[in-house]
């Protein structure tokens, strides 16, 4: 399965396109075989699935009997766009309505997930990020990082 996709970059929107980072690009498993479904993502974002993980994800919360899996289903599904391959060296089309939907302009913030990857607009990332850093000096001292040892 393709991931995992994690640190952040930015790139510009040209054309309704980003270019997915080489390092991510990599990341892709052979069953992906390049191709992406791109749909509406969380918190405000654009979410970019390599194929192998949408058909997961999909499966996933088909065959759960939670019902907001069923409706998260029908929203992915909603606001997808039509499968597509990266073009050339990376680019993905993103539809005008999701680039709007995450106020995305001219730039983009490029956020791996694990699994999938998101598009953010930078300066709302950036305020997420800021409340998370605060959150975490408090909660995490040097200690919480060390190895714990079985004795």
């Amino acid at each position: 399965m393709s991931g995992e996709f994690l640190g952040t970059f930015e790139n510009s929107i040209h054309k309704s396109r980003i270019m997915i980072p080489a390092s991510f690009k990599k990341k892709f498993a052979p069953e992906a075989d390049k191709t992406v479904i791109v749909t509406i993502g969380p918190e405000g974002t654009v979410a970019v699935f390599p194929m192998d993980t949408w058909m997961k994800m999909r499966e996933q919360l088909e065959l759960s009997t939670e019902p907001d899996d069923k409706e998260l289903l029908d929203n992915l599904i909603e606001f997808s766009m039509p499968e597509q391959e990266l073009e050339g060296p990376g680019r993905v089309r993103i539809s005008d309505e999701l680039l709007k939907m995450a106020d995305i302009r001219d730039l983009a913030k490029i956020k791996g997930e694990g699994h999938f990857i998101t598009l953010w607009n930078p300066l709302r990332l950036e305020e997420i990020r800021q409340q998370k850093v605060a959150q975490h000096k408090e909660k995490y001292p040097s200690s919480s990082y060390q190895i714990k040892r079985k004795i």
